[in-house]
């Protein structure tokens, strides 16, 4: 037995078990064993990086005067491009050296800046379900992870409001994104306006996760919680590469907003890490000036499997909705199945359909009788796994 086998480390003891662990192995086996398995799980784009991103890097990588460490807080010609952006997708401006700060991913922007922000005990007020770093980082950081139910964002603005009146100590902070994964559901500026509003009151940070902020199937734009007059006096904006430019791999988000909570990041992260490797940055700057036709491409394409799938579960006679945006499809369990949970139900699609999805616990109590789609296979595997469903679900 080794020294330290029956002692837990003390974040780690924090964490409960992965439950997408147990997919991720089945799926792992009946591959091993010549299965062919769908893999409707992950959120992991599959289509490549535009070309000019691409050939951009290669010619960084070229350059010998690249090879260096870079800076932690992103290299000032990346910050200047994306701050261009806002003001001309949003008419937000922004200081690059103050309200712009580059990280390597949404998920490295969210947990060290919880990390930086958030101290023992802080209340942290989460939407159940929510994608599982929202939770778990704010336990990790050792705050209190406030999770309200959301069957919709209006019920969780009313819940947040009696939250606040009852609450002896009130949150720190406020962690919301929209469109929202894994539910979908998408909010307009006057969700925005009340959140900001209540965040003044209170004196309460908020954190807006936006990854989702260029795959919206409606003809208006998600809104950024920026454009709110005052947004930027109590809250930041993470915005990612992943899924507007499929550079997931990649590894490149943004914290913007709030300049005291952007700079406690910065400083958190001069501590950690030397920013990314400087020619996916340059490669990035590219992106972000000559793609947006590109990134129009790459939500048509989801646009498109969404529809595939949710004609084929409605053949099967599961009845959803199209998601008015993200690349999921958030579906409540039939109701024959409900009794049986969303992980066996998930491990049930898995062994009979060959199709691995995502059980919804994994987002949290309030995620329990649904399973999340994504929508990562093309469109004819996408309607083969629709058949493969509907020969389970209808025999």
């Amino acid at each position: 037995m080794g020294l330290f086998d029956n002692e837990p480390f003390y974040r780690i003891g924090k964490l409960p078990p992965y439950v997408f662990s147990v997919i991720n192995e089945m799926k792992a086996q009946a591959r091993a064993d010549g299965k062919d398995v769908i893999d409707l799980g992950m959120g992991n784009p599959d289509g490549a990086t535009p070309s000019i991103v691409v050939n951009k890097l290669a010619e960084a990588a070229r350059n010998e005067r690249n090879h260096r460490y870079s800076m932690s807080r992103g290299i000032p010609r990346l910050r200047d491009e994306i701050t261009k952006c806002y003001e001309t997708n949003y008419g937000v401006k922004l200081d690059p050296e103050k309200e712009a700060l580059v990280a390597m991913g949404a998920k490295d922007a969210i947990a060290h800046l919880l990390f930086a922000v958030i101290g023992p005990g802080d209340p942290v007020v989460i939407p159940d379900p929510c994608y599982p770093i929202h939770q778990w980082g704010v336990v990790m950081a050792e705050g209190e992870a406030c999770n309200l139910a959301m069957p919709s964002p209006e019920s969780f603005l009313e819940r947040l409001e009696d939250l606040y009146r009852k609450k002896v100590k009130p949150p720190k902070m406020i962690l919301v994104s929209f469109p929202h994964n894994p539910t979908t559901q998408c909010v307009d500026k006057s969700f925005f306006e009340t959140l900001v509003s209540m965040a003044h009151r209170h004196g309460t940070m908020i954190v807006h996760d936006f990854a989702y902020a260029d795959l919206s199937f409606e003809h208006v734009r998600p809104p950024s919680i920026l454009e709110i007059p005052g947004a930027k006096e109590v809250a930041v904006e993470i915005f990612s590469m992943s899924k507007s430019y499929n550079m997931a791999g990649w590894r490149i988000g943004f914290c913007l907003g709030n300049p005291k909570m952007i700079s406690a990041l910065g400083r958190i992260k001069s501590y950690l890490d030397y920013g990314a490797f400087q020619p996916i940055q340059i490669a990035s700057i590219i992106a972000l000036r000559e793609c947006k036709e590109e990134a129009r491409k790459i939500r048509d394409v989801y646009r498109k499997r969404r529809d595939v799938l949710v004609a084929g579960l409605n053949r099967a006679d599961w009845m959803v909705k199209p998601p008015p945006a993200t690349m999921f499809l958030w579906a409540k369990i039939p109701e024959k199945y409900q009794s049986v949970g969303s992980l066996e139900f998930a491990k049930m699609l898995l062994q009979e359909a060959l199709v691995a999805v995502s059980p919804g616990i994994g987002f949290g109590p309030h995620g329990e009788g649904y399973i999340r789609f994504a929508l990562i296979e093309n469109e004819h595997r996408t309607r083969q796994a629709a058949r493969g469903i509907r020969k389970l679900l209808c025999g």
